[in-house]
């Protein structure tokens, strides 16, 4: 019995949820061995039935993972663990964890006080009783390793991919509004540099009829901005939409940007480049790695810099229809079972050995090889 972690089911619905939510619904195709437990006050229903979620312990949170789930295991003979979102139970020594970056590190000014010494000082607790690591990235494990001092070795690089429903390619389908709009994700996170985008934006000239849409927990996002956004009728807060309104916002843009300082992954890109959607984005932290050639990246320090790759996208048909068709190619990259498949191997490995794996198609990993 390999034991799943699934308490992300209780929580809103971000990156490192979209990771665990999509690798978990790939492990439940790909093995017979696994339970999945979460506490009672689950969110992501639909989820949560495919997986087949048993509901344990009285907490909720943190408090969960911290007692609830480790008493839990004890009581049924201390199975392996796997953890796939940022955390997991600090003294629990038969687990393989996730690290997704070290986000709280780089910029703390996107966190508060008590997150950023929680994760500071129990980060290296849990680092020193995992069995074996998981991040998103080439760049989150030369991070890891550096700052935490955990041999890079024994980190596997699982990347995402996108979910189905952004999927196909279909937006040269779908009606265009009237109205232009460039689109933008955002939690609200300083380092997301959603204020230096917004400042590129209202520099623009001679592109008056063009809009600036921002889906997420905008309210947030701009406290102490010097641009009133909410006085501005050329932006327009979306806020958080569903799956399916998502879509379409991505399928009717006429670029998709992503001004982020530091990511360890950054999936919104790779849902606008499967929409149809061309990408301009920030040369920084991941995002290279993560889109190669398929953006068009600008210095995200540099607002003059912002202003000029917008203008640049919306003026250039020929440029959007390339970047269209290298972001096809670069979707085509990640897959969610290839990945929940470099996880099964990391469990074969970590927790059983070579495991008779031929019944699934399974190869073991070599920890010391993590692959993408």
């Amino acid at each position: 019995m390999i034991v799943i972690n699934a308490r992300f089911l209780t929580q809103d619905m971000r990156g490192v949820q979209r990771f665990a939510e999509q690798i978990c619904l790939q492990l439940k195709d790909l093995r017979d061995d696994l339970v999945f437990v979460a506490p009672d006050d689950i969110r992501l229903h639909d989820s949560a039935e495919q997986l087949q979620v048993q509901r344990i312990g009285r907490h909720r949170g943190h408090l969960w993972e911290q007692l609830d789930l480790p008493m839990w295991l004890a009581r049924n003979g201390s199975p392996p663990l796997v953890s796939l979102c940022n955390t997991a139970p600090l003294f629990y020594g038969n687990q393989i964890a996730t690290h997704h970056d070290i986000t709280y590190i780089r910029h703390p000014e996107s966190y508060s006080r008590t997150f950023r010494a929680m994760y500071r000082n129990l980060t290296p607790v849990l680092l020193s009783r995992t069995k074996a690591l998981i991040t998103v990235s080439e760049f989150s494990r030369g991070e890891i390793a550096g700052h935490y001092g955990y041999p890079a070795s024994s980190i596997c690089v699982v990347p995402n991919a996108v979910d189905a429903r952004f999927q196909p390619f279909c937006a040269q389908q779908c009606p265009r509004e009237a109205a232009p709009y460039l689109l933008a994700v955002s939690s609200p996170s300083a380092h997301k540099n959603f204020a230096r985008m917004v400042a590129a934006f209202l520099s623009m000239e001679g592109l008056d009829e063009v809009e600036l849409r921002i889906i997420g927990d905008s309210n947030r996002v701009f406290s102490g901005s010097l641009h009133d956004v909410a006085g501005s009728r050329r932006i327009r807060m979306l806020g958080r939409l569903t799956d399916e309104e998502l879509v379409e916002a991505y399928q009717g843009a006429a670029a998709f940007v992503f001004p982020s300082l530091y990511e360890g992954f950054g999936i919104p890109p790779l849902e606008a480049q499967a929409c149809g959607c061309p990408v301009i984005a920030a040369r920084a932290a991941s995002i290279p790695e993560v889109l190669g050639d398929s953006a068009l990246y600008f210095d995200p320090l540099k607002v003059k810099d912002i202003s000029q790759s917008m203008q640049r996208i919306l003026r250039d048909e020929t440029l959007r229809q390339d970047l269209r068709r290298r972001g096809r190619a670069n979707v085509a990259r990640y897959c969610w079972n290839t990945s929940a498949r470099q996880v099964s191997r990391l469990i074969d490995l970590a927790f059983t050995g070579v495991r008779d794996a031929a019944v699934k198609g399974i190869n073991p990993l070599p920890i010391s090889q993590p692959k993408h």
